[in-house]
């Protein structure tokens, strides 16, 4: 009860507590705010439509850390030796190292390309450098069955994860089956790549509004890089997902897209390479012939020649396309670092635990 003494003071007095009491009961009828689910895919704003079939496999934590697990497990190659991740680690935006330009496999056996990074696949149509897998659910299988990766064949895998002692039951919580199947391993797989979403870098604060985030010499960098690069590195992905011949290679000895279109026009043509997150992905090119973002620089102003599929926009009439004083590459050089993402490398949620 509440005492009124007199008209004015009461009033005063009544009115207030009728307000507290109105606050007080709005906030408890008031829905909780949402929690953000950190095992659940986000589109980034600033990003196009993803093009990965979710409606076939959600992304959930049971699932995603089953992925997790899976991503990490070196039993899964013929000798046990290799795992995804021993050529995809998360400090280099999940790509190998520059100590294994071409990576390291099963029986030590070396690769015949570098490892590309792992981020932003669900932005993708094609994956591998020459795009030979159409959807992110099966690429897996090429790295399992590939005999300078984990030589394995991929019905071995799942009868492998089918007789150990911890699998079903993590698959049951996940995906409610009573069998391991193939298309679940490479769901689960799946789910984990899926998260490798990498879009917090100090350009992408910039391009949302943050106009601090680039400094003068960053700023300069990315008026030129728009001038002499985004025609293949296409804003916000930092790639058109096309197939080029850059001339990387002296000699085409790798025919690249060829192998896969079985048309000569595409000889010494791969995907061209997003460079998000490009200052931690050394060495570069599918054929790991550059080491230094300087290199890479001066391949395209100098060091570029004639060759059937050359791609005009880097070689035409005779010259490379592209000029570049030393002053101007150190400024792309500056931008291009700010397309590092130090959370999307540090990321916990990404760490080999087996919870």
């Amino acid at each position: 009860m509440i005492e009124v003494k007199d008209k004015k003071g009461g009033w005063i007095l009544w009115s207030t507590s009728l307000f507290f009491i109105l606050l007080i009961i709005a906030c408890s009828q008031a829905p909780e705010a949402p929690v953000l689910d950190r095992y659940q895919f986000e589109k980034p704003s600033h990003f196009p439509e993803p093009t990965y079939t979710f409606r076939n496999n959600q992304v959930h934590e049971k699932g995603f850390k089953l992925g997790r697990r899976l991503f990490n497990d070196p039993t899964l190659s013929r000798d046990g030796s290799v795992s995804c991740s021993s050529c995809h680690l998360q400090s280099h935006a999940f790509a190998d190292t520059w100590l294994h330009p071409m990576s390291i496999g099963v029986d030590g056996r070396e690769g015949k390309r570098n490892a590309p990074p792992l981020f932003n696949l669900a932005f993708h149509k094609e994956f591998f450098w020459d795009g030979g897998v159409t959807h992110l659910d099966f690429t897996p299988i090429l790295a399992f069955e590939n005999e300078v990766e984990m030589d394995i064949e991929f019905p071995e895998v799942v009868a492998r994860i089918q007789r150990h002692p911890e699998y079903p039951r993590l698959f049951k919580e996940a995906f409610d089956v009573d069998e391991v199947t193939g298309p679940f391993v490479l769901h689960a797989l799946s789910q984990f790549m899926l998260m490798m979403v990498s879009a917090d870098s100090k350009y992408d604060r910039y391009i949302k509004g943050d106009s601090k985030a680039l400094t003068s010499l960053e700023l300069d960098g990315l008026k030129l890089f728009r001038q002499h690069c985004e025609s293949c590195h296409q804003e916000p992905l930092f790639t058109d997902l096309n197939y080029r011949n850059n001339g990387a290679q002296r000699t085409i000895t790798d025919f690249g897209r060829e192998i896969v279109t079985e048309r000569i026009q595409d000889r010494g043509k791969f995907k061209v390479p997003s460079l998000r997150n490009i200052e931690v992905t050394s060495p570069y090119m599918h054929n790991a012939r550059f080491e230094t973002l300087r290199q890479v620089l001066d391949h395209y102003t100098d060091g570029v020649t004639e060759q059937v599929t050359i791609d005009p926009k880097v070689f035409a009439d005779g010259k490379p396309v592209i000029a570049l004083t030393s002053d101007e590459k150190e400024k792309i050089i500056a931008f291009l670092k700010t397309l590092t993402d130090p959370g999307f490398l540090s990321n916990p949620i990404f760490f080999n635990t087996n919870d």
